[in-house]
């Protein structure tokens, strides 16, 4: 991912992400507004625009003469990312809603793209219905309050139960350490060569997702962190993370999964939905809550055996310490741009768009832990997906990224890392020293101690 000063110097990446000039606040055709809502839409993810379009349709009902403009952003997590500041950086461009990652809500802050809905929220009777730690995704260093969730996420390991059974591993699986995992994919490989035993993400292209799916998911597990909130220091070097970027090592080197040169596709997340695990292609994934939602009726690939094909596994933590299992959550807000002429709308679209009924039918769509109490409550949400209740019962070892403004530019220097160590091009020695200089450029010196060792 691209720092922000390099996202907006990069006149070159405007072109190439195909920047739309379209004022937020033009007149429609019928003399109201137009009311603009910019979203991400790539490959298997097709519910956050199914979900806009209804959104849409009930907003005009509701407001005759204003006009929604969808701008649905078929680009991948990255580019997304670098499209979005491009866009609300200039008043002739932003959109009045945007689609926003909640590990960037302090760095937009900063730069200047968002609008706190405090103002709005207060007057919302439905704010009441979402509990504080769904409130803090959103909240700045400020303390306000600048976007709604959207719902969140936890991670953890899907099994295809039938190619781990042939591989001589007991149902149901659950491995203790991070050696039971290897083990049973190194069963894997020496059963059917032809299967890929596990899918770690671990490249630039893949962005936050290699980030959080692949190495969070490992240095969380460890008895380091990223950040140290009692001491207010970035941690590096660290023996956790040196360990982290061993296993990707160990892993990629030994043949255990895809390719590196596939795995730096920025289409891998789709093949790994849409291809790889339906066709039993791939025996394990670290993978995130939602991806059940691209095997449903109306997903982008429908599978329908996918609930009896798969298992799911919690993330053991490294030599089973600790709380024994752990996982990463985050989640998307919709928020309102600093340079929408039209806020007031845009906080009503917002409120629209993330309602009880609304939130609920998006959350069982796209495979969302519900940040809504009511929702959470509600029987069809319970009923709607045979993971649910599994995903949900992680909450309590769930881990969360230091979202801090510096936290975009950190998880690059990871990605960079990890690349270096799956591509063979550093040792993750080496690796480990590059990205402790680089959080120490990005963070300053003496924001930065070691951890264990």
């Amino acid at each position: 991912m691209l720092s922000k000063g390099l996202r907006l110097a990069c006149a070159g990446a405007a072109v190439a992400v195909g920047l739309t000039a379209c004022s937020s606040s033009s007149s429609s055709g019928s003399g109201g507004k137009t009311l603009k809502v910019a979203y991400q839409k790539f490959g298997n993810e097709i519910h956050v625009d199914a979900h806009m379009q209804k959104v849409k349709a009930q907003f005009e009902a509701a407001h005759p003469g204003i006009k929604i403009q969808l701008d649905p952003i078929n680009v991948s997590e990255n580019d997304y990312y670098t499209k979005i500041d491009l866009m609300m950086g200039s008043s002739s461009t932003a959109p009045d809603v945007v689609y926003e990652d909640t590990f960037l809500i302090n760095s937009d802050i900063q730069a200047g793209y968002l609008t706190p809905l405090d103002s709005y929220l207060s007057t919302w009777s439905d704010w009441s219905q979402f509990p504080d730690t769904a409130k803090a995704a959103a909240r700045g260093l400020d303390g306000k309050t600048y976007g709604v969730p959207m719902g969140t996420d936890t991670r953890a390991l899907y099994y295809n139960k039938d190619l781990l059974t042939k591989a001589g591993i007991a149902m149901p699986w659950q491995p203790k350490t991070w050696a039971d995992v290897v083990a049973a994919a190194k069963a894997v490989k020496a059963n059917d060569p032809g299967v890929i035993p596990m899918n770690i993400y671990a490249g630039k292209p893949d962005g936050e997702g290699s980030t959080m799916q692949g190495f969070e998911m490992l240095l969380y597990g460890t008895q380091d962190t990223l950040y140290n909130s009692a001491s207010k220091k970035w941690i590096a070097p660290s023996k956790g993370f040196s360990d982290s970027l061993q296993f990707l090592k160990d892993a990629y080197s030994g043949g255990l999964t895809l390719p590196p040169q596939q795995e730096l596709d920025p289409n891998v997340g789709n093949v790994v939905g849409g291809q790889l695990l339906p066709q039993s292609k791939l025996a394990i994934d670290l993978d995130g809550s939602w991806v059940t939602s691209t095997w449903t009726p109306t997903g982008a690939k429908p599978w329908p055996a996918w609930s009896s094909t798969l298992g799911e596994a919690a993330m053991p933590t490294q030599d089973g310490g600790g709380k024994g299992t752990m996982s990463m959550s985050g989640g998307w807000t919709l928020s309102v741009t600093a340079k929408s002429k039209n806020k007031d709308l845009a906080a009503q679209f917002v409120e629209l768009a993330l309602n009880k009924d609304n939130s609920a039918s998006y959350d069982v769509a796209d495979g969302q832990i519900a940040v809504r109490n009511d929702v959470a409550a509600d029987p069809t949400y319970q009923n709607s997906n045979p993971t649910t209740a599994f995903f949900t019962g992680l909450v309590p070892v769930t881990n969360y990224r230091p979202a801090y403004a510096e936290y975009p530019k950190v998880s690059d220097a990871i990605q960079v890392a990890m690349e270096a160590v799956i591509t063979g091009q550093s040792s993750p020695a080496d690796a480990m020293k590059s990205y402790t200089e680089s959080l120490k450029g990005i963070v300053g010196s003496s924001n930065v101690a070691a951890g264990t060792s």
